[in-house]
């Protein structure tokens, strides 16, 4: 038997078969556009995301008994804003989480609402990327549109609407909207007040491995499978891709040292630190989760080697870095390139090298590059930490995870292992795994995700090693204070 897993991105749609083992026999990628209308938005046609799943599921059934397929999974992009008339018929081009429109709507809810009931009522402060910013804005904006809402839901969700007819979210994905009270698992009536949403514009609450139903007949007759197959509820990106880490349970931390970068540590009870530094969101195993995102990681080796340096030999420039050199460098460099989201929450947060000299060397800044991506992540693990939450190791993905030098610059920045899982697949392949707990291969997520995790390699921290990287990091955290008001001043100008 056969699973199928939809990660629904921002550029494409991924699509995984996956069978009882775990292994991923075959994928197929659909890409659709992205619109940007106008300076900062971000838009997409959810009927390309269907349009999609119509022609790329039939191709990853080519010559298959489609009879074998029994369950479907969905991942996708967080945070998207999906809106339906009466007759359940986009009333408008999705907004997407990396939409920066609502700065405005976002300032109200954080500084006029207050951050302290933000926090109370749904555990987490307004984002400009987060749903519940950008319905204030279509209330402001698009006052017609906005009085023609009868359903809400997120990108995934409506793929599964598609799939199966049926209005359903689950925690994980929701707790990204901003209407959710994480802590309690149940829609937020202060903040459907707040933003003039009716609770029954609001779907159905699943746990992400959660049979919402199975194939609409039309779907089923379209996409050649049996209408037997069940579809769960799935869940947000990088909840899902985490199951498929093998990020399940109390303290167990991943880290994807991507374009930008996301330290996700799960945890059996919710936790909320007093800044709102972490997202406090649901997991899709049914715990909790805190998730440190920070904007700019692997881009920065990009932007230094391809654009500063104007070189692409990534591997030459890292060969120069002398071993004797790790933990010693004088240089330092803070990754805000795009300003900072984790832990920091800084739009006027800057990119930095400090403390060059005459004997400055391009493997130094270099080195300060790759060091300051490290130092920024454990910014939010040293979060996590505060809260009592012990991490004893990570699993570690992504671009930036195929530079030995980097992980061992990770490992002995954090003082932890890192585990290098061997499939990396992320969302699509944790949606997978969801469907085969929605169809009783497995007992729950925590057995499913365990099962299926293996590691290709472990990188240990040596502690001599370790212990020079942490007073490197005592210094580098006074960097960004002492920069702070200056950054904000460049900021205004």
């Amino acid at each position: 038997m056969v699973y199928i897993g939809v990660d629904l991105g921002t550029s494409a749609c991924k699509f995984l078969l996956v069978d009882e083992t775990g292994r991923v026999c075959r994928q197929v990628t659909q890409e659709y556009p992205l619109r940007f209308p106008h300076p900062g938005w971000s838009e997409q046609d959810p009927g390309d995301w269907w349009s999609a799943c119509l022609a790329g599921i039939p191709r990853l059934l080519e010559g298959l008994d489609p009879a074998t397929v029994q369950g479907i999974g969905v991942g996708g992009q967080m945070h998207g804003l999906v809106a339906l008339d009466a007759a359940d018929r986009v009333v408008r081009p999705a907004i997407l989480w990396n939409d920066s429109r609502t700065a405005a709507q976002t300032d109200y809810l954080n500084e006029t609402i207050g951050r302290d009931l933000l926090s109370r009522c749904t555990g987490n402060i307004a984002f400009a990327g987060f749903t519940a910013p950008k319905l204030l804005w279509m209330r402001e904006n698009e006052p017609e549109l906005y009085a023609s809402i009868r359903r809400i839901m997120l990108p995934k969700d409506y793929l599964v609407y598609r799939l199966t007819g049926v209005h359903a979210t689950d925690y994980s994905d929701a707790s990204g909207m901003l209407l959710l009270d994480v802590e309690h698992k149940c829609w937020s009536r202060r903040m459907c007040e707040i933003c003039g949403v009716q609770p029954e514009w609001l779907a159905a609450l699943y746990e992400s491995w959660q049979p919402v139903g199975t194939l609409l007949p039309e779907a089923a007759r379209a996409l050649g499978l049996p209408g037997t197959v069940t579809v769960c509820a799935g869940a947000g990106d990088n909840a899902a891709a985490a199951i498929g880490t093998g990020t399940v349970g109390e303290g167990r931390c991943n880290i994807s040292l991507g374009t930008s970068g996301t330290v996700f540590i799960s945890s059996d009870t919710f936790r909320v630190d007093p800044n709102n530094a972490l997202h406090a969101f649901a997991h899709a195993d049914g715990g909790f989760h805190l998730m440190g995102c920070m904007l700019s990681a692997a881009s920065c080796n990009k932007w230094w080697m391809e654009d500063i340096l104007q070189d692409s030999d990534y591997a030459a420039a890292q060969a120069a870095i002398r071993p004797e050199k790790l933990g010693r460098n004088h240089v330092y460099y803070l990754p805000y390139l795009m300003g900072e989201r984790s832990p920091i929450n800084d739009v006027n947060a800057r990119a930095t090298f400090l403390g060059m000299t005459m004997d400055t060397t391009r493997a130094d800044m270099t080195q300060a590059m790759l060091e300051g991506v490290a130092f920024a992540l454990r910014d939010s693990i040293e979060v996590a930490r505060s809260l009592g939450l012990a991490i004893p190791r990570s699993t570690l993905c992504g671009g930036g995870s195929k530079s030995p030098l980097w992980r061992t610059i990770l490992a002995n920045v954090l003082g932890i292992p890192l585990d290098l899982p061997v499939t990396e697949q992320g969302p699509g392949y944790g949606a997978a795994l969801l469907a085969m707990v929605a169809c009783g291969r497995y007992a729950d997520v925590a057995e499913v995700s365990r099962a299926m995790l293996k590691i290709r390699e472990t990188v240990e921290p040596d502690p001599a090693l370790t212990a020079l990287y942490e007073a490197r990091y005592a210094e580098f955290r006074q960097i960004y204070p002492a920069c702070k008001d200056l950054f904000a001043r460049l900021g205004r100008a």
